[in-house]
């Protein structure tokens, strides 16, 4: 049933609710509980405004899947009404696997579980509510529906996830340089003759600066060291506690996150999905502050010095660091806090990050002539050469605590 109902956003003002069901999904426990997950986890460490969550991103997200389907309907592409519900059904729940600080703990609390595998569970779960109009959200975000460019919509190398999220993170972290032209991109969106997702070759400048805020924002945001130090602690708190937990020492946390401090599944069944859309960022908040008052010194030192911002160390190399570097450091932790030496990967570690703008593999950016004649981004671009689109880029993090240096 069509609605006549808006939510206000400070991105685009207004989000139209054009269903019944898109309203009864946003109601759902499943997509409220995004409201209490932080769409940039610790950056807010660094970009005091950013406290947006996933909540305000999908919902961003679906929007802008609202305004590409409407300008390709505009251009004579049959959507149906049946598929034109399904794919904001598919980008509203694209999320909805993310657990507490998203990606920082996605591979430790589920032993290795995406996200995307949480979704397509929690989805399914949906269908038993949904029906039919689910199982075809599901296709799409699966990639297993035949018409491709409605997943190309959602998860692609230019979809309305990363148009929302460039955009969003850009506004509540004030970082100019991550604004870009969601309306003239979208405004510029085709099919190709063979059924991709295309831009019209006009569009060519929107997507050569789409692509250079999108690689500016992660060195920039995404991978600022004050929020990798932060993450790193996070990652190596809640590594602790499983490890301590496992060991058999009592570590009292929410029971959500008691469930999953014990996991030890190799296939995520249903009720694990139950306990896990229980869980956000509030129970590992609250889980640090337990944590500070805890027996094991690792696990209080790093809790207390996360929650008081005291954060590591985080230098950023172009190169691995030496054997020699690596091991005055090790030396200078083991005096410094006492510890046995099997316990420094808890206060010391090495991170290589990639930073790769554009792959020449995966669905590439496709640019349409008048003429039909198809081009990948790459090879027209004026701005950025091929080398520099395709480039991937790596430097590592060292993190270690500050202390050792005094």
């Amino acid at each position: 049933m069509i609605l006549n109902k808006v939510i206000n956003d400070p991105i685009y003002e207004f989000i139209p609710i054009p269903d019944e069901i898109i309203l009864s999904l946003i109601d759902h426990p499943y997509f409220q509980r995004l409201t209490r997950i932080k769409q940039l986890g610790f950056s807010y460490l660094v970009f005091p405004g950013a406290h947006h969550t996933r909540f305000s991103h999908s919902l961003g997200a679906m929007y802008l899947m609202q305004r590409a389907l409407t300008q390709l309907k505009y251009q004579g592409i049959n959507i149906d009404d049946t598929l034109y519900l399904a794919s904001l059904i598919a980008i509203l729940l694209h999320d909805l696997g993310h657990g507490p600080f998203s990606h920082t703990l996605e591979a430790l609390l589920a032993d290795n579980v995406t996200h995307e595998t949480i979704t397509n569970t929690a989805m399914l779960e949906l269908e038993k509510t949904y029906g039919e109009i689910m199982q075809i959200a599901r296709q799409i975000f699966n990639d297993v529906y035949p018409i491709k460019f409605y997943h190309q919509l959602v998860s692609s190398q230019l979809d309305m996830d990363r148009l929302d999220y460039l955009t969003r993170d850009s506004f509540y972290t004030g970082v100019s340089e991550g604004i870009i032209n969601t309306q003239r991109i979208i405004h510029m969106l085709t099919l190709t003759p063979n059924g991709d997702l295309g831009v019209l070759a006009k569009g060519v400048y929107s997507i050569e600066k789409f692509l250079i805020a999108r690689r500016i924002m992660y060195w920039q945001v995404y991978y600022h060291k004050t929020t990798m130090a932060a993450d790193e602690m996070l990652y190596q708190v809640i590594r602790r506690a499983k490890f301590l937990t496992k060991n058999g020492t009592t570590v009292n946390a929410t029971e959500p996150l008691e469930y999953f401090l014990k996991y030890n599944k190799t296939e995520f069944t249903n009720d694990d999905l139950k306990v896990f859309m229980l869980l956000d960022d509030y129970d590992v908040m609250t889980a640090l502050k337990m944590w500070t008052q805890h027996d094991d010194k690792i696990l209080r030192l790093l809790s207390s010095k996360l929650l008081n911002r005291n954060l590591f160390r985080c230098l950023i190399l172009n190169d691995m660091p030496s054997d020699k570097n690596i091991n005055e450091i090790e030396k200078k932790i083991l005096k410094k806090f006492a510890i046995d030496r099997d316990d420094l990967s808890f206060l010391m570690n090495i991170r290589p990050i990639e930073n790769l703008s554009y792959s020449l593999q995966d669905n590439q950016i496709n640019l349409v002539y008048k003429n039909s004649e198809i081009k990948d981004i790459s090879q027209v671009s004026n701005q950025l050469n091929l080398d520099v689109l395709s480039m991937d880029t790596t430097k590592y993090f060292l993190l270690y605590p500050k202390e050792i240096e005094k």
